[in-house]
């Protein structure tokens, strides 16, 4: 078998992972596992799964080490795994590791994939300081970080028809949400915000 793996850090509203199953697919990849979870995140469900089944002999096939992880003491602990199972792990374009004699070239295990690891957690840790350094910047200047404050300005037409039934009893909370086409959560929030004036 060869099984594709491919992350994204959003879900897939923000974040589009078509691009990285196309590319596994020509790759060689006869099915892709896919993974909306941060790099660094502890427990990735579907790589997990993804080394569970496969069987000795497999491969399996990504385009960079940091879809794998952004850690190198993950991307040390899935090496491992790899390698216990007699996998082949390819990295497209860059690293191959074949472990399905039973052992890997230890050039490849110890120096290249680790390498790679290290500038992966690297540019995690780049990302984050320009993230801080970008938002402390931008209070220095007043701008407000986060979510903008809401106003009663700010709330739907759809939402202040609705509210007197509301009121009246005549809609409970999820009927209510359901005829402005809004999330409960946005409705006791709107609510709150009238009731607080």
């Amino acid at each position: 078998m060869k099984a594709g793996y491919a992350r994204c850090s959003t879900n897939e509203s923000k974040q589009d992972i078509e691009r990285q199953v196309r590319e596994l697919k020509q790759a060689g990849a006869e099915t892709v596992y896919l993974e909306y979870e941060h790099g660094d995140a502890v427990i990735k469900e579907q790589l997990s799964l993804l080394l569970e089944q496969a069987q000795a002999g497999d491969t399996i096939i990504t385009l960079e080490v940091s879809r794998l992880a952004r850690s190198t003491k993950q991307l040390c602990e899935i090496i491992e795994a790899i390698s216990k199972k007699h996998l082949c792990l390819v990295i497209v374009s860059s690293i191959t590791m074949d472990c399905r004699s039973g052992h890997a070239d230890p050039m490849t295990e110890a120096f290249f994939l680790q390498m790679a690891g290290v500038f992966s957690q690297l540019e995690l840790a780049m990302i984050r300081a320009r993230v801080r350094s970008g938002m402390a910047n931008a209070r220095a200047k007043g701008k407000q970080i986060g979510r903008p404050h809401l106003t009663s300005d700010d709330i739907p037409a759809a939402f202040l028809r609705h509210y007197p039934a509301y009121k009246g009893k005549q809609l409970n909370i999820s009927e209510f949400a359901r005829v402005c086409n809004l999330s409960r959560t946005t409705v006791y929030k709107y609510i709150d915000l009238l009731e607080r004036k």
